[in-house]
């Protein structure tokens, strides 16, 4: 039975880290933004400078500041991540008026230098695309040329790799081929924009909204983890903040270590996952996924799809879907401050019940 252990550590990401390198599999997270105005006293906390630097009205100076505190985090990622690993980091820019200036701060390409200073090899990156139609979204006086600004209306999802393709043994190409995504995911996915993901609340319990913790959808570490890892992986997060890297490591059968400095935060994340309604909740959102795939087939003339999965007992389009298998959660508990997730096959009468009503 696979079996899933999940930590949440109290502890500054600014710091190093006391995890064994070449330990973790994959990192998945989003820090605090430089130069949004809400981060600008927790940072300013950690360097002096930031906060003379923003009183003096020299942004750029300050933006260098924060940076500088972020990548002491860089530097720890890459130093626990294993040959071949992943980083994925969701970071937005930031525009300001400093000292009566107007300006965008590139929060990404600074990121960016600083790992491959590291020596992580860059991989194409995401636009996690948020548009809204709010006739108060554009900066600036509008209809005069030369006097209003381009909306940003999209973050980024850097995607990073320490080193080489990772090498697999035969145990984990075992677990890699149960790890497999549909056809239709890996389409959807892999593409350089997703516009499909709204920048919604956490909805499984969690207090403190998005303006105070900053977190991101289910959705956006759900698919990375599925991307970047397999059944069994270790994922980082580094900022857990409410915990939804946490949550989805659980429900993709992933183990997870979640770092936090915000002691409340955390002890309020690390409630959710053993919640009486969090399995059940986290279950449902799994089948929802292998509903998503049975509408797609009913959508598409089933010549298109020349293989049949094994587990599951449905049609795929490839061969490599054949031994995919979708884990639901058996059971959530928690046992000297770690959680552990235990997973089943699917009940006949459960999958049975999925399949028919698509």
């Amino acid at each position: 039975m696979i079996e899933t252990q999940h930590k949440y550590i109290l502890h500054d990401a600014f710091q190093p880290m006391a995890i064994e390198e070449q330990s973790v599999d994959l990192v998945v997270t989003s820090p605090p933004y430089p130069m949004v105005e809400m981060w600008d006293e927790m940072l300013g906390k950690y360097d002096k400078n930031i906060e003379t630097a923003l009183l003096d009205g020299m942004g750029m100076d300050a933006f260098e500041y924060m940076h500088r505190l972020l990548d002491r985090c860089w530097t720890s990622c890459y130093r626990v991540l294993k040959p071949g690993g992943f980083a994925c980091i969701n970071i937005g820019d930031a525009t300001r008026t400093i000292d009566g200036r107007f300006r965008l701060y590139s929060n990404h390409s600074r990121v960016l230098q600083s790992c491959m200073a590291l020596g992580f090899d860059v991989l194409p990156s995401i636009l996690w695309c948020k548009p809204t139609n709010s006739p108060t979204k554009f900066m600036g006086s509008g209809m005069l040329p030369g006097g209003a600004y381009v909306t940003m209306e999209h973050e980024w999802i850097l995607i990073l790799r320490k080193g080489g393709k990772r090498v697999f043994n035969p145990e984990e190409r075992q677990r890699r081929r149960e790890s497999a995504i549909f056809w239709e995911e890996r389409n959807k996915w892999f593409s350089d924009q997703w516009t499909d993901i709204l920048g919604t609340t956490q909805k499984l319990g969690m207090k403190s909204d998005r303006k105070r913790s900053a977190a991101y959808p289910m959705e956006i570490p759900l698919r990375l983890i599925s991307m970047y890892s397999m059944y069994g992986d270790v994922v980082l997060d580094p900022f857990s903040g409410t915990g939804t890297t946490a949550l989805a490591a659980i429900l993709s059968g992933r183990s997870s270590i979640n770092i936090d400095i915000d002691q409340q935060m955390l002890i309020e994340s690390s409630k959710l996952p053993s919640k009486r309604e969090t399995k059940g909740i986290l279950n449902n959102l799994l089948a929802s996924r292998l509903s998503r795939h049975l509408q797609y087939v009913y959508a598409k003339d089933m010549l298109f799809f020349k293989y049949r999965n094994q587990g599951l007992g449905i049609p795929v389009k490839t061969q490599q879907e054949k031994e995919l298998y979708l884990y639901p959660i058996k059971s959530i508990s928690r046992s000297n401050d770690i959680i552990r997730a235990k997973y089943q096959k699917w009940k006949k009468s459960t999958l049975s019940r999925i399949i028919t009503q698509e």
